[in-house]
């Protein structure tokens, strides 16, 4: 006899400021309509089960863990990158910042 994976979601916030924090959770119907509302709002959705089972460990209202950061940050970037949205100050570097071209060096190979 199989057993019926649950499906579940997890709604989180971020204000640009501070770490971001659960808004919303649920299994099965209750996951269904956190992402029918994500839809209906264009909430970019990311699905990842092993990121969900984390996340839904976490009470509403509390941030993310920080050994979580470096993951949740690449995704909301990559949403934002989507909705064409940037943290503040993003844009604000001067002309000649955004002229800087920094290269690695990378050693010259000898033909001999």
């Amino acid at each position: 006899m199989s057993k019926k994976t649950e499906r579940q979601a997890v709604a989180l916030k971020y204000d640009g400021e501070n770490a971001p924090n659960v808004t919303a959770k649920g299994n099965d119907a209750l996951a269904e309509e956190i992402l029918q509302i994500a839809r209906e709002n264009d909430v970019p959705i990311y699905e990842n089960a092993d990121l969900v089972r984390l996340l839904a460990r976490l009470e509403l209202g509390d941030a993310i863990p920080e050994s979580l950061y470096q993951t949740i940050a690449e995704i909301i970037a990559f949403a934002w990158y989507l909705k064409g949205k940037a943290p503040k100050g993003f844009y604000s570097k001067s002309a000649a910042e955004d002229a800087t071209l920094l290269l690695p060096h990378q050693p010259q190979q000898n033909d001999e």
